[in-house]
């Protein structure tokens, strides 16, 4: 039960996080907070499997830092990415 606070704390995190990354224009809002929740959610269950408990502040400390981590480099890849993409569609089309 437990888990689902991890989960929303890195929700909530990850959606400030959406705000501050930069060109946030070129990216849907959903993306950076639902790759940090799935993580978080992975990296949760994972460490459950391997025996740490639920009291061990580690586990939280992990799980919420792995998915925002994750979430933010994926978000600035994509955002690289799109920034990359488009310069060349403009430069093709010759705008």
């Amino acid at each position: 039960m437990y888990i689902l606070l991890a989960l929303i704390a890195a929700c909530s995190l990850s959606v400030a996080l959406h705000f501050l990354l930069p060109q946030r224009q070129l990216r849907g809002v959903a993306v950076t907070p639902a790759v940090a929740t799935a993580t978080t959610a992975a990296v949760y269950t994972i460490m459950q499997w391997a025996g740490v408990v639920e009291g061990d502040v580690w586990l939280w400390v992990v799980s919420i830092g792995a998915g925002l981590a994750l979430s933010t480099a994926s978000t600035l890849v994509l955002t690289a990415q799109r920034t990359r993409r488009d310069a060349l569609e403009k430069q093709a089309l010759g705008i």
